[in-house]
């Protein structure tokens, strides 16, 4: 790591979770150690002075994870850049959110990327596009750090020469924290009058800038919040927050850190009602001084995440990658609180499904830049993986783009079909794959 330029703060930290590995760490969450967490703030419920709200946002920064490539999806380069709507990318769509609140707002609102060493240039190149979206003595971006693949028989680093690259990954999303430090940024932020930071996946469109949120958290004193949402049945692979019963301590749970005799406890959306939905507020001030007090190591709970070292052929040698949880650092933080937000802040892209929902008529771009909702009710897209998993197959299968939606309940669609211009789904609509074709332009599937 040191050979590889890697910082000297980073490397503390890998070093911290290989002693845990070393000591036969798994990082589970025993459900009999933490309690349910019932009752939050509600944003519906919040009442925020204007002013105060705005004076809040002015000492805002926006901060997205930027670090993923789309390669559930077949991509190769930052999911951010994959087109959302009318040509534009999920980035495009950013920019425009925090150009809007800007104006609207009369603040500064600096934008900040974390990318990894995968997504930089592609997304730098992007920027170039929106040269207005800088800020005076502020980075777009900086970097996620690299750390080994271990291998899992012996916990030595990988080699594999057929792709010296492979043999590295990123620490997971709870590398922020020392990434801010180590690059100098968070001193940066602070010394220009930066108060709070706002973070969230970067394809999450619903995490818009919110005067609101940021009035809240500054009201509530607390040095790091969560924003949750209401579980359905639909949510339950979610992490979710808890009470840790030793200290009353939040907590954040993955389903990585459940034992799988207790993932009838975690699925339970009665039991854990709310979801963690990876939007964060951050006092920048508290977070600068927790780091100093802790060396840089904030200590987040091991996330050991076993693959191969070459994710694309499963014969390759199993490797264990050490990785965090952005949001496992609310355990760090006395005082830390979370507050239930609507579900349009939760609009995350994981697989094609989501994106065909999104670039249907089913959305609209709204005036903050949102991507709002237009019916009452999206409904359920379940798209054969065999023939649309993977975004070239997906646009293809789509060549006029998405049907029209607006009064569909559900659409299954099993086998390679093909859509024409103009289809329109109503009600619940199932495609059979022994019937599989195309779609005629101007078709009503009912």
């Amino acid at each position: 790591m040191s050979k590889a330029g890697v910082a000297q703060a980073a490397i503390d930290v890998f070093s911290h979770y290989y002693g845990q590995l070393e000591e036969g760490a798994t990082g589970l969450i025993r459900e009999d150690t933490i309690a349910p967490l019932t009752e939050v703030d509600q944003l519906a419920d919040a009442r925020i002075d204007p002013e105060a709200a705005r004076e809040a946002l002015s000492r805002t920064v926006v901060i997205k994870l930027n670090g993923g490539l789309g390669t559930s999806m077949g991509m190769d380069r930052a999911k951010s850049l994959l087109p959302v709507r009318d040509g534009r990318s999920f980035l495009d769509l950013i920019v425009d959110q925090v150009r809007r609140a800007r104006a609207e707002h009369d603040v500064t609102l600096p934008l900040l990327l974390m990318n990894s060493f995968r997504t930089v240039d592609d997304t730098r190149a992007a920027l170039e596009q929106h040269p207005d979206i800088a800020v005076d003595g502020l980075p777009l971006d900086f970097l996620q750090n690299t750390e080994p693949k271990l291998r899992a028989d012996d916990l030595t680093p990988v080699e594999w020469p057929d792709d010296p690259s492979l043999e590295w990954c990123p620490p997971g999303h709870g590398d922020i924290y020392v990434a801010l430090e180590s690059s100098g940024i968070l001193q940066t932020l602070l010394e220009q009058g930066y108060r709070y930071a706002s973070v969230s996946n970067s394809d999450n469109l619903g995490a818009a800038p919110d005067p609101v949120l940021a009035g809240w958290f500054a009201a509530s004193g607390a040095p790091y919040a969560a924003e949750l949402c209401r579980r359905t049945a639909a949510d339950r692979k979610g992490g979710h927050l808890a009470v840790r019963r030793s200290d009353g301590q939040l907590i954040l749970r993955d389903t990585a850190q459940t034992a799988p005799e207790e993932m009838d406890h975690f699925t339970d959306e009665h039991r854990h009602p709310y979801f963690h939905t990876n939007n964060l507020w951050w006092d920048l001030e508290k977070l600068a001084a927790t780091l100093a007090e802790r060396d840089s190591v904030l200590g987040l709970p091991l996330i050991r995440n076993t693959k191969t070292v070459d994710p694309a052929d499963s014969s390759s040698p199993e490797v264990v990658q050490v990785e965090t949880a952005m949001g496992a650092a609310i355990e760090v933080f006395p005082g830390a609180t979370a507050i239930a937000v609507g579900r349009e802040r939760f609009l995350p892209v994981k697989t094609t499904n989501d994106l065909l929902l999104l670039r249907s008529d089913v959305y609209e771009v709204g005036s903050r830049g949102t991507l709002d909702r237009v019916v009452e009710k999206a409904p359920l897209v379940d798209l054969d993986s065999a023939h649309f998993k993977k975004i070239r197959d997906f646009d293809a299968r789509f060549p006029a783009g998405a049907p029209s939606l607006r009064e569909a309940t559900s659409l299954t669609v099993r086998g390679g079909w093909t859509f024409g211009a103009d289809v329109t789904v109503r009600g619940a609509v199932t495609l059979a794959e022994e019937e599989a074709g195309e779609v005629p332009a101007g078709t009503v599937l009912s």
